[in-house]
């Protein structure tokens, strides 16, 4: 049995951040998938990944994207690989 996806959502709470958070819970909602969806604000935590802009997806430890807010279907895109 595949262990439950991780997705993370790195930014410091800003507008941009917080709406990419909510495409990544509609795109799992339409995708018919669960994960654990966590909002990663920590600068540190940030910076381990080293994203530079954010907001980042960050799926199952790998980044996927920075610095642009992505639809439901570019997440998608994401959570099929």
């Amino acid at each position: 049995m595949r262990a439950i996806m991780k997705i993370e959502i790195l930014g410091m709470g800003c507008p941009k951040c917080k709406t990419l958070y909510e495409n990544t819970l509609t795109a799992l909602k339409n995708a018919g998938k669960e994960a654990e969806v966590v909002k990663v604000e920590d600068l540190s935590k940030i910076t381990e990944y080293a994203v530079m802009t954010t907001p980042a997806l960050v799926v199952d430890g790998e980044v996927k994207s920075a610095g642009k807010v992505l639809s439901p279907e570019d997440i998608n895109k994401f959570l099929e690989a």
